[in-house]
């Protein structure tokens, strides 16, 4: 008995032995990759706060199903979630912070340099007519009537010429592009090369000699204005007429989900071309949802999962083996089997869900139509009372909300919305249909239809950055069958453009009589 129990007390020692050598061992070699993984690549991990949920946590993306109770059922604790960053990704987050603080630097940059050539181009005419009168007064011819009608002609092409300028350059920026605009910088430099002209000639022909015709001054100054209003002209026609006529068809399709638009667009240089259609894509395109992504890749997973391989070449005798293959081959064709009929699991799956969306929308329906209705009879009881006990909008919206938030929210989990609707935004919602006396319909109508970008909260779809990534040079214009990419956090724009086809059209004449016939009638038929 005593040696029995001795051998059983060694067995269990010497496995427990073996186990914790072999712990060991894992554990060093996992050591030794750790430290090898620490000294060649560094991590950081960054915690970032939870999103303000509706009525739970807002990071459930919704691959298990609740059921009809789970808001009574169910405790939801939000936290913090981890994402890992190598060193790469510190050092593009670096660089991205540099490139911005670029961006701000040029932009200030340009506009100093825009204000400053606009000074000189309104001060010039004035120094032209003011200098003679500061350098050689005495020398100077009286002005008659007709000098000081230029006066007058001087004073409102100017003042014109700055409404005209303000009007068309001085606007707030819509964004900020990787390149200089062509057009725009040519202008300048037109303008620059034109006012130094202006200058070289009056500095030569009148300040060296020190004309005495101050009439001849004024019309000299005259013309400088007009050709800066033929400049401003040309302004007009490059950057705002010469787009207007659409030239090429461009396709516009998000990475993720396939979300496609069309768009006609003019003569645009590419990042000019770029800038509209992300104003197109704000108010057309509706919101991305990437929780419907991860939906779609569960489904996926779950149907790659019930494919399994075997070792058909284990250790064994030959018939131990044969018989394993056969095996093998059996669980391989009746796995190939059953792959062939997910198709049916995903028609019933998506039945359900339809099923499952269009149950909780009658319940949310019937929720809101009911508080709307509470909503008349307030109404109807606040109207007896005093002016200074009537209920505000936003104190309505708070106490019928309780009663349709339930539903709501799980109409929204359901639809994978929930991520997209704070708490505090739905009353706003609420507060302003009760405001403006709209029905339920109006108020479900942003719910049960995914709005355009525009409008969510700032903080679900504001991109901080765009990455403009192209072959050709961004500054180029738009050619048949030009390809680039729009390039965010979460997808991407990809745009291919195509050229509008040249339509000729012909005319056939067609004779007048050619259209007459006689009818005959015999009065031998029944006609």
């Amino acid at each position: 008995m005593d040696t029995e129990s001795t051998y059983s007390g060694y067995s269990y020692y010497s496995g427990r032995s073996r186990g914790s050598h072999r712990h060991g061992e894992r554990s060093r070699d996992r050591h030794k990759s750790r430290s090898k993984d620490s000294r060649s690549e560094k991590s950081v991990t960054i915690n970032t706060p939870p999103a303000e949920p509706l009525l739970g946590d807002s990071s459930v993306r919704g691959e298990q199903i609740q059921d009809d109770n789970w808001g009574e059922t169910t405790t939801a604790v939000t936290g913090t979630s981890e994402h890992s960053l190598s060193q790469e990704d510190i050092v593009r987050i670096t660089k991205d912070l540099e490139d911005s603080v670029g961006l701000d630097c040029r932009r200030y940059f340009t506009l100093t340099l825009a204000v400053i050539l606009g000074l000189l181009v309104f001060l010039t005419p004035l120094a032209f007519l003011v200098l003679p009168h500061i350098l050689w007064p005495e020398k100077l011819q009286s002005c008659g009537t007709a000098c000081e009608g230029l006066f007058i002609s001087v004073a409102f092409k100017l003042l014109i010429l700055l409404l005209a300028v303000w009007a068309l350059f001085f606007r707030p920026p819509r964004a900020g592009l990787p390149r200089v605009f062509v057009f725009r910088a040519l202008l300048a430099v037109l303008v620059l090369v034109f006012v130094i002209s202006y200058w070289l000639f009056y500095g030569v022909r009148i300040l060296d000699s020190q004309d005495e015709n101050y009439q001849g001054i004024v019309q000299y100054a005259v013309s400088l204005v007009d050709a800066l209003l033929f400049i401003h002209y040309l302004a007009i026609v490059l950057l705002e007429l010469r787009q207007l006529q659409p030239c090429f068809s461009v396709c516009v399709t998000r990475s993720t989900d396939g979300e496609m638009r069309q768009y006609n667009l003019g003569q645009l240089s590419i990042q000019r071309a770029a800038l509209a259609i992300l104003e197109h894509y704000y108010c057309d395109f509706p919101v991305h949802n990437p929780a419907l992504l991860s939906a779609s890749k569960s489904r996926a997973a779950k149907h790659l999962a019930g494919l399994k391989v075997y070792n058909v070449d284990g250790p064994g005798n030959n018939a131990a083996t044969g018989l394993a293959h056969s095996q093998s081959r059996a669980m391989i064709a009746a796995a190939a089997r059953r792959r062939d009929t997910s198709h049916n699991e995903l028609y019933y799956e998506e039945a359900e869900h339809e099923r499952r969306v269009r149950k909780r929308k009658a319940r949310l329906v019937v929720a809101v139509e009911e508080a709307f209705t509470h909503i008349k009879h307030l109404q109807e009881e606040e109207q007896k009372k005093a002016p200074g006990d009537v209920m505000d909008p936003r104190e309505a919206a708070q106490a019928i909300f309780p009663s349709m938030a339930r539903a709501l929210q799980k109409y929204l989990r359901t639809t994978k919305q929930q991520h997209c609707h704070s708490m505090e935004s739905i009353q706003q919602h609420l507060a302003f249909c009760i405001t403006n006396n709209m029905t339920p319909k109006a108020f479900l109508e942003c719910y049960l239809t995914p709005g355009p970008t525009l409008q969510y909260s700032r903080d679900h779809w504001m991109a901080r950055q765009w990455t403009l990534i192209s072959e050709a040079s961004v500054t180029s214009g738009l050619k048949d069958g030009t390809v680039f990419v729009l390039k965010s956090v979460d997808f991407s724009l990809v745009i291919t453009s195509k050229k509008i086809p040249y339509i000729q059209m012909s005319e056939e004449y067609i004779d007048p009589k050619s259209h007459k016939f006689v009818l005959r009638l015999q009065s031998e038929t029944s006609v």
